[in-house]
Protein backbone atom coordinates (compact mmCIF):
# COMPACT_ATOMS: atom_id res chain seq x y z
CA UNK A 1 0.00 0.00 0.00
CA UNK A 2 1.39 3.32 -1.09
CA UNK A 3 1.96 5.68 1.99
CA UNK A 4 1.90 9.69 1.59
CA UNK A 5 4.17 11.81 4.70
CA UNK A 6 2.28 15.07 5.30
CA UNK A 7 4.80 17.50 6.87
CA UNK A 8 2.30 19.32 9.31
CA UNK A 9 4.87 22.24 9.14
CA UNK A 10 4.78 22.34 5.68
CA UNK A 11 1.20 22.28 5.17
CA UNK A 12 0.53 25.06 8.04
CA UNK A 13 3.73 27.20 6.85
CA UNK A 14 4.93 27.49 10.77
CA UNK A 15 5.53 25.65 13.76
CA UNK A 16 2.29 26.56 15.11
CA UNK A 17 -0.58 24.30 15.06
CA UNK A 18 -3.36 26.23 17.03
CA UNK A 19 -6.07 27.11 14.43
CA UNK A 20 -8.99 24.99 13.21
CA UNK A 21 -8.16 26.67 9.65
CA UNK A 22 -4.85 24.99 9.42
CA UNK A 23 -6.74 21.75 10.57
CA UNK A 24 -8.80 21.63 8.04
CA UNK A 25 -5.81 21.48 5.12
CA UNK A 26 -4.29 18.59 7.22
CA UNK A 27 -7.96 16.67 7.28
CA UNK A 28 -8.60 17.21 3.71
CA UNK A 29 -4.99 15.74 2.63
CA UNK A 30 -5.31 13.28 4.95
CA UNK A 31 -9.22 12.42 3.98
CA UNK A 32 -8.14 12.32 0.35
CA UNK A 33 -5.31 9.73 1.05
CA UNK A 34 -7.40 7.35 3.04
CA UNK A 35 -10.48 7.59 0.35
CA UNK A 36 -7.67 6.69 -2.58
CA UNK A 37 -6.45 3.55 -0.09
CA UNK A 38 -3.27 4.58 0.77
CA UNK A 39 -1.43 5.50 3.97
CA UNK A 40 -0.97 8.70 5.34
CA UNK A 41 2.03 9.62 7.67
CA UNK A 42 1.86 12.68 9.80
CA UNK A 43 4.93 14.44 10.32
CA UNK A 44 5.59 16.87 13.24
CA UNK A 45 8.92 17.75 12.64
CA UNK A 46 9.47 21.53 13.31
CA UNK A 47 5.99 22.00 15.36
CA UNK A 48 6.44 23.95 18.33
CA UNK A 49 2.69 24.11 19.66
CA UNK A 50 -0.07 22.03 18.81
CA UNK A 51 -3.51 22.68 19.85
CA UNK A 52 -6.44 20.68 20.53
CA UNK A 53 -8.41 22.75 17.86
CA UNK A 54 -6.09 21.97 15.57
CA UNK A 55 -6.14 18.39 16.36
CA UNK A 56 -10.24 17.91 16.63
CA UNK A 57 -10.19 19.38 12.91
CA UNK A 58 -6.81 17.17 11.68
CA UNK A 59 -7.95 14.23 13.26
CA UNK A 60 -11.31 13.84 15.26
CA UNK A 61 -13.19 14.45 12.16
CA UNK A 62 -11.49 11.41 10.67
CA UNK A 63 -13.98 9.38 13.03
CA UNK A 64 -17.07 11.56 11.67
CA UNK A 65 -16.30 9.65 8.50
CA UNK A 66 -14.34 6.55 8.37
CA UNK A 67 -14.58 3.38 10.62
CA UNK A 68 -12.06 3.50 13.51
CA UNK A 69 -10.01 0.30 12.19
CA UNK A 70 -9.41 2.01 9.27
CA UNK A 71 -8.21 5.30 10.82
CA UNK A 72 -5.79 2.52 12.68
CA UNK A 73 -4.39 1.15 9.58
CA UNK A 74 -3.96 3.97 7.59
CA UNK A 75 -3.08 6.72 9.89
CA UNK A 76 0.62 6.69 11.55
CA UNK A 77 2.19 9.66 13.36
CA UNK A 78 5.88 10.43 13.71
CA UNK A 79 8.33 13.45 15.28
CA UNK A 80 5.57 14.15 18.19
CA UNK A 81 6.31 15.02 21.62
CA UNK A 82 4.76 12.83 24.15
CA UNK A 83 2.87 15.83 25.80
CA UNK A 84 1.04 16.29 21.65
CA UNK A 85 0.90 12.50 22.04
CA UNK A 86 -1.27 12.51 24.80
CA UNK A 87 -3.09 15.13 23.49
CA UNK A 88 -3.60 13.58 20.31
CA UNK A 89 -5.07 10.70 22.46
CA UNK A 90 -7.56 12.77 24.41
CA UNK A 91 -8.48 14.35 20.93
CA UNK A 92 -9.06 10.83 19.22
CA UNK A 93 -11.08 9.59 22.28
CA UNK A 94 -13.50 12.27 22.62
CA UNK A 95 -13.65 12.06 18.74
CA UNK A 96 -14.68 8.62 19.16
CA UNK A 97 -17.37 9.50 21.41
CA UNK A 98 -18.79 11.89 19.58
CA UNK A 99 -19.31 10.55 16.18
CA UNK A 100 -20.63 7.41 18.19
CA UNK A 101 -23.71 9.40 19.26
CA UNK A 102 -23.98 12.97 18.55
CA UNK A 103 -26.73 14.26 19.46
CA UNK A 104 -26.22 12.64 23.08
CA UNK A 105 -22.76 14.36 23.37
CA UNK A 106 -24.25 17.80 22.12
CA UNK A 107 -26.93 17.20 24.97
CA UNK A 108 -24.32 16.45 27.83
CA UNK A 109 -22.68 19.49 26.63
CA UNK A 110 -25.59 21.58 26.67
CA UNK A 111 -26.31 20.47 30.17
CA UNK A 112 -22.56 21.36 31.52
CA UNK A 113 -22.89 25.00 30.05
CA UNK A 114 -26.76 25.11 32.01
CA UNK A 115 -28.37 25.36 28.50
CA UNK A 116 -30.35 22.12 28.49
Amino acid sequence: MEEIIISIFNVVGNSFCVEADDGQKVFDLIKKALQEGKKARLSFQNIEMLTSAFLNTAIGQLYRDFEEDKIKSSLTVKDMTPEDKALMKRVTTTAKLYYKDPERMENSIKEILGEA
